[in-house]
């Protein structure tokens, strides 16, 4: 007598949509941010304290008006050199990037990548509903994108 198989009945497959990974998913929502009127010698020592390269810059009203980072903080180094002035005196509104790119905490992380792939931009506010809602790095991208399961990966 043939033995046909000794496997059991096999489970149905299902077709899986796999869900995307979004920007709100993998940025970073506790941030430091920084204030127009802090001086940058305040801002450096912050960004040595917390390990950052660069931070928000809100109002007095929360409303996301600048980004300060440290390559900011080089003109400030460099025109004080250059003039023999300390760098204490100055403030972050001189400085500040503005206006700001940023990112809406929807858009997926493929998106960021093709973001970040096309300028030198180092970090995004991510905003939804016009809020400062959190920061993504092109870190933040690379370590999602190793952690995605292959599935993930169609469209």
């Amino acid at each position: 007598m043939a033995v046909k198989s000794f496997q059991g009945e096999r489970a149905k497959k299902t077709a899986h949509k796999p869900t995307q990974l979004l920007v709100k998913d993998i940025m970073c929502q506790n941030l430091i941010v920084f204030h127009p009127d802090q001086s940058i010698h305040e801002v450096m020592q912050n960004f040595i304290k917390y390990r950052i390269s660069g931070g928000p810059v809100i109002n007095d009203t929360g409303k996301l008006i600048g980004v300060i980072s440290e390559a900011d903080c080089m003109k400030e180094i460099s025109e004080s050199r250059y003039f023999n002035m300390p760098i204490l005196d100055k403030s972050v509104r001189n400085f500040m990037t503005s206006p700001v790119d940023t990112i809406d905490a929807s858009k997926s992380i493929f998106e960021a990548a093709s973001l970040f792939s096309k300028t030198s931009r180092r970090r995004y506010p991510v905003m939804e509903r016009g809020r400062l809602v959190g920061q993504i790095s092109r870190k933040d991208v690379v370590l999602a994108a190793l952690n995605l399961k292959s599935s993930t990966w169609r469209r």
